[in-house]
């Protein structure tokens, strides 16, 4: 029997383009260029949050066509979540419906991050241009696909979407790691957040940063083996912005309205309210190569 969506995000997902004005895209007229992906998943899923920029007009003003193209991300979904389930790919459809109900409240929160990129970053020209070509967008949108998996328990097919993500992006989000609102990763490349990261509202983050662990526990009674589930990555309040080649380790907390300075190592709690910065730069020289 094929997967056919039956829950109510379609009707859902109409009404929600419907809302969109200025500066989101509202032209239904305008072609882009195709970018085209190995996985099934990605492009419907964008056709589906972003319509108007990914060349699916059709979708706007049709809930049966969402309906239509929700079912067959949900056969993707489904398909992926059965590779690693013992159960019958059948009986895994109320599960994709839950996933797909939440379709809408993911659009509005990537909405919120589309805004967050446009008002920190003064390259940018336009939204369109942020949700087409910002990596930092593309992989935030497939990171609270997948995360939503993740906390329904398919763990390895979540995995799997943020592995190809990070071939497309160059930025490392694990599926576990609880991302708030208004969250904006500007240029991207090297980002790696991990599995049991928070991160709350209006984070600005650059390239090349790490919310990694500082170190790991062996599990008990285990050779070599470590231990697994553990909270070991940090949790980082509202307003923050942590800046390139910082790395942020351990289970610490870092508070709200923080700045990290470029290139900080950070092992310590840090409270609201604070700058942290390299106290003593390198000294640096120059000599004519006459």
């Amino acid at each position: 029997m094929s997967y056919e969506y039956s829950g109510a995000a379609h009707r859902d997902l109409a009404g929600s383009y419907r809302t969109d004005d200025s500066p989101f895209p509202t032209d239904a007229s305008r072609v882009y260029p195709p970018r085209d992906s190995l996985r099934e998943e990605l492009p419907l899923l964008k056709q589906l949050l972003f319509p108007r920029c990914w060349n699916a007009t059709e979708l706007v003003g049709s809930p049966e066509e969402i309906r239509a193209r929700l079912t067959e991300l949900g056969d993707c979904i489904r398909t992926g979540i059965a590779a690693y389930s013992d159960r019958d790919a059948d009986d895994l459809t109320g599960t994709v419906d839950r996933i797909l109900d939440r379709l809408p409240a993911i659009r509005r929160t990537l909405k919120k991050d589309v805004e967050a990129a446009y008002k920190g970053d003064p390259a940018a020209k336009s939204y369109c241009e942020i949700i087409r070509s910002y990596p930092g967008v593309h992989a935030t949108m497939t990171h609270r696909i997948a995360h939503s998996l993740y906390r329904r328990g398919h763990v390895s097919y979540a995995r799997e979407l943020a592995e190809y993500s990070k071939t497309e992006t160059g930025i490392d989000i694990h599926p576990g790691a609880e991302i708030g609102e208004h969250f904006f990763i500007d240029h991207g490349t090297g980002v790696v957040i991990g599995e049991t990261a928070t991160v709350g509202d209006w984070v600005r983050i650059y390239q090349n940063v790490t919310l990694g662990a500082l170190h790991f526990e062996e599990a008990e009674d285990e050779d070599n083996t470590l231990a697994k589930g553990y909270k070991r990555h940090p949790d980082i309040g509202d307003h923050v912005v942590v800046g390139a080649g910082s790395n942020v380790l351990g289970a610490v907390e870092v508070g709200d309205d923080v700045s990290i300075g470029a290139n900080s190592w950070v092992t310590d709690d840090v409270p609201d309210d604070t700058s942290v910065f390299i106290a003593d730069h390198p000294d640096q020289r120059r000599k004519s190569n006459d």
